[in-house]
């Protein structure tokens, strides 16, 4: 109602930014919660339907304009209606068609004020599409959620999708790993936002939840804390994926003990975003697996 009241009353609202898709269509960058109040406020029953506001907005707690308290767009005069709708808004799309990278990096910029995003909604915001998709429908498996727990808050979702991003990234590519998690998952998931992980990845993904949870009843833990490491995540999950994929028949037996061991905690903990921590941690879970 606030923001409905600012632009009745001519006082500039920040800046809409889009982004040019190669389709020549428009892509909010910033400034999805303006738009869907306004779309709330005046759009049709269709318009509203989109923004999961089947009802009107009727406006309350107005200061200034008072007397609108406990209209719709709707119970307005039709001149107000007019003025309303013929009121500028400032738009800054950009200029690149195609550059990912640029509207993350825009969207990073602007997410200063209010609850601040996950990084992985940022990336499911600006590299929406086929493996985002799958990405939100893997973290919802039994099997994973069964091996990884997080805390109840406001990221835990975003943080379960970067978790199933994060399995496939380093399955591919661990080696190539430099130091940036940040960056080393969003030239990823851009890189592969229509094609998807690789086969082999993909493939893996499910079997491993599986056999993990089979050989881990209580998840992925350290000292029986509730809360999965994401480092000893990755070291777990990629590296039994690794061995799985070799065909070769594993030594199971090394569970639980080796999620425990020292050797693993060596690089997964203090410093450990570094490709020698990386390939360490995958690796000691693998050749543990495949030494059998």
């Amino acid at each position: 109602s606030e923001l409905i009241e600012s632009v009745f009353l001519g006082i500039p609202v920040p800046s809409l930014y889009m982004a040019t898709n190669s389709d020549a269509t428009w892509e909010v960058v910033d400034g999805v919660q303006r738009l869907s109040t306004l779309i709330h406020f005046c759009g049709n029953d269709d318009a509203r339907s989109s923004v999961g506001r089947p009802a009107p907005l009727r406006l309350s707690g107005l200061k200034k304009l008072d007397t609108f308290n406990g209209a719709t767009f709707d119970d307005l005069p039709k001149t107000v209606q007019l003025g309303f709708t013929l009121r500028p808004l400032r738009i800054t799309a950009l200029n690149d068609k195609s550059d990912s990278y640029v509207r993350y990096d825009l969207f990073e910029r602007l997410n200063t004020g209010g609850v601040k995003l996950h990084a992985q909604e940022i990336r499911n915001c600006v590299i929406s599409g086929y493996f985002s998709d799958i990405i939100k429908d893997l973290s919802r498996s039994e099997d994973f959620r069964a091996i990884v727990t997080l805390p109840n808050n406001e990221t835990r979702e975003a943080t379960y999708q970067e978790m199933v991003l994060r399995f496939f990234a380093f399955f591919d590519n661990y080696l190539g790993f430099e130091h940036d998690v940040e960056d080393f998952l969003t030239d990823y998931m851009q890189t592969h936002s229509r094609s998807g992980p690789s086969d082999a990845a993909l493939a893996h993904f499910e079997p491993t939840m599986m056999q993990l949870r089979a050989r881990l009843p209580t998840g992925i833990s350290r000292n029986n804390r509730r809360t999965t490491p994401i480092n000893l995540y990755e070291g777990v999950a990629v590296g039994t994926a690794l061995a799985m994929m070799t065909g070769q028949q594993l030594n199971w037996g090394c569970f639980p003990d080796i999620v425990g061991s020292d050797e693993l905690k060596r690089f997964t903990t203090a410093a450990t975003n570094s490709r020698p921590m990386v390939r360490g941690r995958i690796e000691t879970v693998r050749d543990a697996l495949l030494n059998g």
